[in-house]
């Protein structure tokens, strides 16, 4: 596809393919908000504060290559260690700047559903909400947070397992369709070589009958050898015609 539109469960083949995915992935980014205020206006020293860019910058970082990632052959147990430094980032975030940062954990249960499959994420999900209430109960007033977003946490993360095998399927889906049409083209092939065959076979041994047949009549019988060349004419030119006829149908789309 050389558009700027991507199928579903279709990977991006061009730079303008990449950047629409990374638009919509990025756009739920916005909910960051949060941890980006604490950063401009938190009263954060300034050591603090790059400290906590470069480690919100990380977080983005390999949250989106994870996403990126998804569905091109990971085995599970790497997708679990990139979660596993998704949710010891949000931790560490958390316990060190506050209570606004306990949304990066929204992302690791998101990130838990899309990256890794339904009977591993089940598990994921749960745990990554169980350590948000964990760093809330820890967190200074983390508890006023906690109810706006545990709710999304559990919604988001189980929410993303259904697209998850939503691409899936539609992959499987697609690969069906293409199997069925490469053996429906085989067939046809099949059809056309039998058609030729029983058209140019009957012909063939006709002419060649036809051409011994001449032979031998040529010395001493002139005109009937001149006949049976006048009906090897006809036998070829109704040979080729049919031919024609044969390929014609098989090349008309259906």
């Amino acid at each position: 596809m050389s558009g700027v539109g991507i199928g579903i469960g279709q990977r991006p083949v061009n730079r303008k393919q990449r950047a629409v995915k990374a638009l919509w992935t990025g756009i739920w980014l916005v909910y960051l908000s949060a941890p980006v205020s604490d950063l401009l206006h938190g009263g954060h020293s300034t050591g603090v504060r790059v400290l906590g860019w470069i480690g919100l910058a990380a977080f983005v970082t390999w949250y989106m290559v994870l996403l990126f990632r998804t569905g091109r052959g990971e085995r599970n147990p790497l997708v679990l260690g990139s979660l596993g430094v998704l949710a010891a980032q949000s931790t560490l975030l958390a316990l060190t700047l506050g209570r606004e940062w306990l949304v990066l954990f929204v992302y690791v249960s998101i990130a838990s559903g899309a990256a890794l499959p339904l009977r591993m994420a089940r598990w994921t999900i749960p745990a990554a909400c169980a350590l948000l209430t964990a760093i809330a109960l820890a967190a200074q007033d983390g508890l006023s947070y906690l109810a706006g977003l545990l709710i999304p946490a559990l919604l988001g993360g189980f929410a993303m397992t259904g697209v998850r095998e939503l691409v899936r399927t539609t992959i499987a889906l697609r690969e069906a369709r293409a199997t069925v049409a490469q053996l429906a083209a085989n067939e046809e092939r099949l059809r056309l070589a039998r058609d030729l065959h029983d058209l140019l076979g009957h012909s063939l041994s006709l002419i060649t009958l036809k051409s011994e047949l001449a032979g031998r009549m040529l010395p001493a019988q002139p005109d009937k050898a001149a006949q049976q060349v006048a009906d090897i004419e006809q036998v070829s030119r109704q040979a080729l015609v049919d031919v024609r006829e044969a390929v014609t149908g098989y090349r008309r789309p259906d």
